[in-house]
């Protein structure tokens, strides 16, 4: 667990089906996130994602709980063979609490907690276009834009360019 004082990571956890279907069952949510994240976001999905959040140890999905409830997710995904240095990180919060700062907290802490548990020297964030404060997000917590990688994501039926984000261990100041 990661406490921030009125916000804290922890492991998702089978109370937090009500509140994840509720907050993630939004298109505009959906609109910026990979299609495996589904939309619509019954309970069903909440269960099934509870069940395999919690896999890995040490964590790298954490559910962000505001006031006990659970309002976002913020996970890696450690890279295999040549990349093993990598990770992918990738968050979202439910939209009552977008432009509250908290996804920039939530990002710094996770920046923490990855150089900290893991043999990771970079970590990088795929945008889509649209995702402007997202972007905002990533540059605020020390990104660099790194590449744009154009025409390559398909979101709504539409062709979009997607933005590599990324920050190294050694230029992270903590």
């Amino acid at each position: 667990m990661i406490n921030l004082g009125d916000i804290v990571l922890r492991n998702w956890q089978k109370k937090d089906i009500k509140s994840l279907a509720k907050h993630a069952n939004n298109k505009k949510i959906w609109d910026n996130l990979r299609d495996e994240f589904t939309y619509p976001y019954t309970e069903l999905a909440a269960k099934q994602w509870i069940d395999i959040a919690n896999e890995n140890e040490p964590l790298t999905n954490f559910a962000i709980v505001y006031k006990g409830n659970a309002i976002g997710g913020i996970g890696i995904i450690k890279k295999a063979d040549v990349f093993r240095k990598n990770a992918e990180i990738g968050y979202w919060l439910g939209e009552k609490y977008w432009n509250r700062g908290i996804a920039t907290k939530v990002l710094k802490a996770m920046l923490d907690y990855t150089f900290k548990n893991f043999s990771i020297h970079r970590i990088y964030a795929h945008v889509f276009e649209t995702n402007t404060a997202s972007k905002a997000v990533l540059k605020k917590c020390g990104f660099k834009s790194e590449a744009c990688l154009k025409q390559t994501v398909i979101k709504n039926n539409e062709v979009l360019d997607c933005y590599i984000y990324s920050i190294l261990k050694a230029d992270y100041a903590h």
